[in-house]
Formats: C-alpha cells, structure tokens, sequence
C-alpha cells in the first residue's frame, strides 16, 4: 500500500471531508484529536459518522481516522463510529501519542468490542513513544508509525531550528523501527503550508532518511510529497538497468556485476528494487 502523502482533515469539517479525496493524497486522516476543540468533540464524531457512511462516498485513497488519544475518548469515539452497526467506508485508524505496545494493545480491544478490526497508524510523538518505537512497530496490529515532531519538541522542551537538527536521532529512530519490523514510515509534518521550497527541502530529507511518507496538514502540500516519494525518470532507468543486470548475471551464475562504471551488490540491487516497487506503486 502506498502512503507517500498523509493528509488531515478537521473532523468537524463535513464539506472539507467530502472534498478531502480531491486533494490527490495516499491517505486522508479524519482528524478527532488535534484539530477539533474539546467542546466540538461531540459534533465532529457525528460528521465523520455521517460522511463514512453515506454510499456515495466513494474514494480512490486509504481512509483513516484519527481517534484521540485517552481510553475514555477513544471508546466514545469508537461507539460514535461502530455502535450501530452501519457499513463504514474506512480502512485504518491512526492513535496520537502512542507510548508503548499497550496504547495499541487497548485501541485493538475497543476495535474488537465493535467486532471491527482495522490496521493501526501509531503516532510517535514523545519521548515514551520514541524509546519504545521498536516494540509499537513489531505490535501485529501495527502497519505505519508515524513520527510527530510538533508533540514530541514540546514534550522534550526542546527549541528546534528549521532543519530540525534536534530531532534528528528520534526521527532516525522511528524510521528505523518501522524498517526492522517492515511497517511503513511516515514522516512528519511541514507546519507553515505556505512555504513550500521548506516542504520540499524536508520531503528530500525524509525520502533520504528512509521515510516512506509524510504527513500533510493541508491541501497543497500533497502534490509536492508526493512528487519527493516518487522515484525521477533517471533514478527509474537506473533501477531498471541494475534489476536487467542481475537477470542477466544471475543466468551466468555471477553475484557480483557491472553497470555503469559501479560494482553492484546486494544492497544495491535491494536499492534498485525499492526504487522500481515505489514507482509501481505511484502508478496505481
């Protein structure tokens, strides 16, 4: 699945969930934790309710919701969503400040309450959930970690630069998780959508990290993350050459060969390979 861009949307926003789909994101997020004040809880719940269970809502990407994030909120969130028993048009629910394996050991028993059982996108967003991001990645119910930079500076009490130098062991540290226990990695989220030379200058420095994705906090970032998490026209060809080569030195019982002037080796073949898997899946 792919999930180059990540977009939120306000949950008490019904026109802009209708629209969300138009704006060329992998993933849209219904959002109930961040972007809706505590006193619209209620009312955001009900829209989201209504939108994912009209038949006419019908999109091409991945639909997520992100629920809030105590025990408490996530059941009355749940029992917003499920408690009737109405077909949703959902496909994963992302949980804000996962702390550990247990916070998605607890999101999967409400889910299983409902009789629903749905991946789980877990936000990584402080210094508990960063130390611990191995074992929320190996959880079965987990198939994305995300990391939250915003969250995570404030829980640290952290002053971050632009570049986010500061952050850059979490931020490692999370990509590493997801690729030991071969979860997607989502990275996080550019705040000012105004500047968009900084989105793209941080998408090249996600997609070199080896993030999958980023988050998306509105519309018009989607198109440039999507454009970084894409493989260019020359980085394709050289794939493609490297992934020919090895056919043709496999036939010959050869394990290392030549393209381009450069030895080619395992973990290069299995760089051509990501290369040519994340430009399929941008085709789809």
């Amino acid at each position: 699945m792919v999930r180059r861009s990540v977009l939120f949307t306000p949950g008490d926003r019904p026109e802009m969930l209708r629209k969300a789909p138009g704006a060329g994101a992998d993933v849209i997020v219904f959002d109930l934790e961040d972007a809706v004040a505590p006193a619209r809880k209620d009312e955001a719940r009900e829209a989201v309710r209504d939108v994912l269970a009209d038949p006419e809502f019908d999109p091409d990407c991945e639909v997520c919701v992100r629920v809030n994030a105590t025990l408490d909120a996530i059941e009355d969130d749940l029992e917003a969503l499920f408690a009737d028993g109405t077909e949703l048009t959902i496909d994963s629910v992302m949980l804000p400040k996962a702390d550990s394996a247990e916070d998605v050991d607890r999101l999967e028993s409400v889910l299983e309450g409902h009789g629903v059982s749905l991946p789980v996108l877990a936000l990584i967003e402080s210094a508990a959930g960063v130390l611990t991001a191995s074992e929320i990645a190996a959880h079965p119910a987990t198939d994305a970690v995300a990391f939250g930079a915003e969250d995570l500076s404030a829980d640290v009490g952290a002053t971050v630069s632009e570049d986010r130098s500061e952050l850059s062991c979490a931020r490692q540290r999370v990509v590493l998780a997801a690729a030991a226990h071969d979860c997607t990695a989502i990275d996080t989220l550019v705040t000012d959508f105004q500047d968009e030379q900084r989105l793209r200058e941080d998408a090249r420095r996600s997609v070199r990290l080896g993030y999958d994705g980023k988050l998306a906090i509105h519309p018009v970032q989607v198109d440039p993350i999507n454009e970084a998490f894409t493989p260019d026209e020359s980085d394709l060809e050289w794939a493609e050459r490297v992934l020919e080569a090895k056919r043709e030195a496999d036939a010959e019982g050869r394990g290392v060969f030549e393209v381009d002037g450069e030895m080619i080796d395992a973990p290069l073949i299995a760089q051509a390979e990501r290369i040519v898997a994340r430009a399929e899946a941008a085709e789809r």
